[in-house]
C-alpha cells in the first residue's frame, strides 16, 4: 500500500516540469501571435480582395489560372531536366527525362491556349465533382459515422455543382475554373480575417 501511495505521488512530480515548459512554450506562442494579428487580417484582406476580383471576372482569372499552370509546369519541367543531368548516370535518368520533357511540353500547350486548356480543366472538375460528391453521399448513408449529415450535405452539393457544370458545358468552361478559383481565396481570406480578430481577443493573461 506505501508503494502504491508513493508510486501515485511521484508520476505529478515526474511530469511537472514537462508540463511548465509547455505550459512557457503556448505562452510564448500566444504573445508571438497577438503581437503579429494583424498581418493575419492583411493576409485576410487581400485574400477577400483578389477572391472578390476573381469573382467578378472569372473569364479574367480563368486565362490567369490557366496561364499560371502552364508557366509552372514548364518551369517544373526544365528543373526536373537539369536536376536528372546534374544527378549523373543513375537508374532514373531516362524517366525522369521524359517526365520533365512531357511537363515543359504540356505546359506550353497551357500557356499558348488557355482557353482550350480552360475547357479541359472544366470538364475534369466536372467528373471529380461528380465522383467525389457520389462516394461522401454513400459514405455518409452507409456509415453513419458521427455529424454525418453534414457530409452528406457536403456531397449532394458537390455532386450538384459537378452536374451543373456538366450540363452548361462547353459554355462554363471559360469561367468555371475561375469562378471556383475566386469562391477558395474568398473564403480562405475571410477565414484569415476570423482567426486574426481571435487572435487578437486572446487576454493579457494567456498571451
Amino acid at each position: 500500500m506505501s508503494t502504491e501511495g508513493k508510486e501515485k505521488t511521484e508520476v505529478p512530480a515526474a511530469g511537472a516540469p514537462g508540463l511548465a515548459v509547455a505550459e512557457v512554450l503556448l505562452h510564448r506562442e500566444f504573445r508571438h501571435l497577438k503581437s503579429s494579428w494583424w498581418w493575419f487580417l492583411l493576409l485576410g484582406i487581400l485574400l477577400v480582395l483578389g477572391g472578390t476580383i476573381a469573382l467578378l471576372f472569372p473569364v479574367v482569372t480563368n486565362v490567369a489560372v490557366m496561364v499560371v499552370l502552364g508557366v509552372t509546369l514548364m518551369v517544373s519541367g526544365i528543373a526536373t531536366i537539369v536536376a536528372a543531368f546534374w544527378a549523373g548516370k543513375w537508374s532514373g535518368l531516362l524517366l525522369q527525362l521524359l517526365v520533365g520533357i512531357l511537363y515543359v511540353v504540356v505546359g506550353m500547350q497551357i500557356a499558348d491556349t488557355p482557353g482550350r486548356a480552360g475547357v479541359v480543366m472544366a470538364i475534369f472538375v466536372a467528373g471529380f465533382f461528380i465522383v467525389a460528391g457520389a462516394f461522401r453521399i454513400v459514405a455518409a448513408l452507409v456509415i453513419r459515422f458521427p455529424y454525418w449529415g453534414w457530409a452528406l450535405l457536403n456531397g449532394i452539393v458537390t455532386f450538384l455543382c459537378g452536374v451543373v457544370i456538366y450540363r452548361h458545358f462547353p459554355q462554363c468552361a471559360l469561367w468555371v475554373v475561375g469562378l471556383l478559383v475566386g469562391l477558395e481565396m474568398l473564403l480562405h481570406g475571410w477565414t484569415w480575417i476570423t482567426l486574426a480578430f481571435a487572435i487578437r481577443r486572446i487576454p493579457e493573461s494567456a498571451a
